[in-house]
C-alpha cells in the first residue's frame, strides 16, 4: 500500500468518525443570471434557483452538507465559498477560486461536500473576483445538537444577511480598480436588508421604457424591494441573526426602541453585551436576543448605516411588525441614526467588549507561540496601478490552484514567501515614502500546529489624512482576538491583550491607524487565504496565503484540476 493510499485511507476513516452521528443534507443548485430589483432599480444579478439572496442552508452539528452546484452562467466561472466552515479534512471544498479548486466553467458541475461543526450563524458567498457583490449570497445556519446547552432562551428566531448594493455592475467595478486610469467603485446606492432596499425612483431619468434596454428603470411598486418584514408577537423574546457580506461598507444595525444583547459572535458564545446599536464589519457575523416590548399598537424599524466611510447612502429599512399589526403599516417615525461614521472610539469600544463566554471558554494553547507575522497593510502602486498590500506585497494570484501546486509539487508559478515583518520605524501616519511595491502569490508556509500570532498594523493610504477599516478573514480556522489599539504596535503592548477570555471569530476589524492581534493554531492541513473581506480591497490584492501541515494532506479530488499547471497532471493521468 502506497504512502498516498494510507493518507487517503486516514482521512476518510477520520471524515467517517466525524459524520456518523450526522444526517446528510443534500441540496442542488442551479447558478444562473437573473433579472432583479433588490432596491426597486431593475439590474443583473446572479441568483441560485431562480432566487435571491440563496437559499439558506440549516443544518446541526456534525451533519455533512452536500450540494451540487450546475453553472449556468453562459461565460463566466464560479466557485462558492462556506464562510466560517473550518473544512477539516476537506480543503478543497472551502470554494475559493485558484487557491482550494478550479473554478467551476460554464455548464460544468461540482459537488461541495463537507462537515459542519461549530453551531452559529455563517453565510456562503462567491469567492471569484467580485461576484459576492452580484447578490451571489446566502445563510447557513448551524444548529447545536439537541444535547447540546445552550446558554440563553428565546421563543423565535429570525435571520438577516446586510449588504450595500450598486447599480453598476461588478464587472464595471472590477474593470476600474485595474486601470491605471484608477475608477473607484464609488458609495453604494442603496443598503439592502435581506436582500431588500429602496432607492428613490425619482434620481433615475424619466422615459424609460421597460425591457427597452436603453435606459435604468426604476419602479417603487415592485414586490421584490417591498421592506423586508420581522414579525414578532408582544412580550416574546427572539434571538436574530445577523451577518455581513457587505461588499464596501461598515454597517451599523439597529432595532427602533429596543435593545439587543449580543449572545454569539461568528459561531462562538460571549458574555451578553447589552448594545442600542450593532457595529458589523463584512464578514461578521452575530446572534442578538431582543424582548418585544414596547407599544404594540405599531410597527417599528429594523435599520442599518453606513460606518468608516462618510455616509453618501441612505438608511437602509426593513419592518419590525407587531402581530396583528398588517406589515404594510410602515412606522410614521424618522429612519433611526446610528453614531458618527468617523467615531472609531466607539467602535473600538464596542469590539473590545465582547469576551468568551464562562463555560464556554477555548483556553489559548499552554505551549508558546512559535510563528509571529506582523502585517503592514498599506496602499501602493505596482506598475502604475494602485494596489493594496502587506509588508509591500500585493497578491497576485496563480492560475494553479495553490493547493494542487502544494500538493502536487507544482510550484514553479509560486513566488518566493513575503517578509515576515516590516520596516521598523515605518511612518503609519503618512502616504507611503516610496508607493511602489512588488506583487507574489503572498504565501506564508507553517508547520502543523505551529501556533500563531499574527499583528495587523494598519496604516496611510496614498490619500493624505486616510486610514481606513480593513475587516480580516481567515478561511479553515477560528482565531482568538487579543486585543486591539492606536498607532504603532509594539512590545509594551503584549501587557495590555487579552489571554484569559478572548473570544474566537473568523472575521475581525483593523481600524484607522491602528493596530489587532491575532492568534491561531495551525492544525488544518491545506493552503488558506487570510485576507480583507472588502471586495475591492482584495481584488486589489489585500491578502495573504497560510499553508500547513502540507505533508498530511491526502490527493485532491481530480474535479478541483484542471486549469493552470493541473492541466498536465490531469492529461498525465489519462494517458
Amino acid at each position: 500500500m502506497t504512502r498516498s493510499t494510507v493518507v487517503t485511507a486516514f482521512v476518510f476513516l477520520s471524515l467517517l468518525s466525524v459524520t456518523v452521528e450526522g444526517a446528510v443534507k443534500t441540496y442542488d443548485w442551479t447558478v444562473d443570471y437573473a433579472f432583479w430589483s433588490p432596491d426597486c432599480v431593475e439590474k443583473l444579478i446572479i441568483s441560485i434557483n431562480g432566487g435571491y439572496p440563496g437559499p439558506t442552508i440549516r443544518a446541526t452539528e456534525g451533519d455533512t452538507i452536500v450540494v451540487n452546484v450546475l453553472n449556468k452562467l453562459p461565460t463566466e466561472s464560479i466557485v462558492i465559498h462556506w464562510h466560517g466552515m473550518i473544512q477539516r479534512g476537506t480543503p478543497w471544498a472551502d470554494g475559493t477560486a485558484f487557491v482550494s479548486q478550479c473554478p467551476i466553467n460554464p455548464e460544468e458541475s461540482f459537488t461541495y461536500r463537507f462537515v459542519v461543526e461549530n453551531p452559529g450563524t455563517y453565510f456562503y458567498h462567491g469567492h471569484h473576483g467580485m461576484q459576492r457583490a452580484a447578490g451571489f449570497y446566502g445563510s447557513l445556519i448551524v444548529d447545536p445538537k439537541p444535547t447540546a446547552v445552550v446558554p440563553f432562551k428565546y421563543d423565535g428566531e429570525l435571520s438577516i444577511i446586510l449588504n450595500d448594493w450598486w447599480h453598476r455592475s461588478f464587472y464595471e467595478q472590477e474593470l476600474g480598480l485595474v486601470l491605471k486610469t484608477f475608477r473607484w467603485v464609488g458609495e453604494p446606492q442603496s443598503l439592502l436588508i435581506e436582500g431588500r432596499g429602496a432607492y428613490n425612483c425619482s434620481k433615475v431619468p424619466t422615459g424609460a421604457v421597460p425591457n427597452s434596454g436603453d435606459c435604468v428603470t426604476c419602479n417603487a411598486s415592485n414586490p421584490m424591494c417591498s421592506p423586508f418584514v420581522l414579525p414578532v408577537e408582544a412580550g416574546k423574546t427572539y434571538r436574530l441573526r445577523i451577518a455581513s457580506v457587505a461588499s464596501l461598507s461598515a454597517m451599523n444595525f439597529i432595532l427602533e426602541g429596543h435593545n439587543m444583547t449580543v449572545v454569539e459572535v461568528d459561531g462562538h458564545y460571549v458574555e451578553p453585551v447589552v448594545v442600542n446599536n450593532l457595529d458589523l464589519y463584512s464578514g461578521e457575523a452575530y446572534s442578538v436576543l431582543f424582548t418585544a416590548n414596547q407599544d404594540a399598537s405599531r410597527n417599528y424599524w429594523a435599520a442599518t448605516n453606513v460606518r468608516g466611510r462618510k455616509p453618501g447612502t441612505p438608511t437602509g429599512l426593513a419592518v419590525l411588525n407587531y402581530l396583528p399589526n398588517a406589515a404594510t403599516i410602515l412606522p410614521n417615525t424618522p429612519a433611526p441614526v446610528s453614531p458618527l461614521w468617523d467615531d472609531f472610539v466607539v467602535s473600538m469600544e464596542q469590539a473590545r467588549l465582547y469576551r468568551a463566554r464562562q463555560g464556554f471558554i477555548t483556553p489559548l494553547p499552554r505551549r508558546r507561540t512559535n510563528k509571529v507575522i506582523k502585517l503592514l497593510n498599506t496602499q501602493n502602486r505596482y506598475k502604475g496601478v494602485i494596489k493594496w498590500a502587506l509588508n509591500n506585497v500585493t497578491f497576485h494570484p496563480a492560475s494553479t490552484p495553490l493547493l494542487a501546486a502544494y500538493t502536487y509539487d507544482l510550484k514553479d508559478e509560486l513566488s518566493p514567501p513575503p517578509p515576515t515583518s516590516y520596516t521598523p520605524g515605518y511612518d503609519i501616519f503618512n502616504p507611503p515614502a516610496n508607493p511602489n511595491t512588488t506583487a507574489g502569490t503572498g504565501v506564508y508556509e507553517f508547520h502543523l500546529n505551529d501556533v500563531v500570532d499574527i499583528v495587523l498594523q494598519n496604516a496611510n493610504s496614498l490619500n493624505v489624512n486616510n486610514s481606513e477599516i480593513h475587516p480580516w478573514h481567515l478561511h479553515g480556522h477560528d482565531f482568538w482576538v487579543l486585543g486591539y489599539g492606536n498607532g504603532v504596535f509594539n512590545s509594551s503592548d503584549y501587557a495590555k491583550l487579552n489571554y484569559y477570555n478572548p473570544p474566537l471569530r473568523n472575521t475581525a476589524p483593523l481600524f484607522p491607524y491602528g493596530w489587532t492581534v491575532l492568534r491561531f493554531v495551525a492544525d488544518n492541513p491545506g493552503v488558506w487565504p487570510f485576507h480583507c473581506h472588502i471586495e475591492p480591497h482584495f481584488h486589489m490584492g489585500m491578502g495573504v496565503m497560510f499553508a500547513e501541515g502540507l505533508n498530511k494532506m491526502p490527493p485532491m479530488p481530480k474535479e478541483t484540476l484542471g486549469c493552470g499547471l493541473t492541466k498536465k497532471l490531469i492529461n498525465t493521468r489519462r494517458h
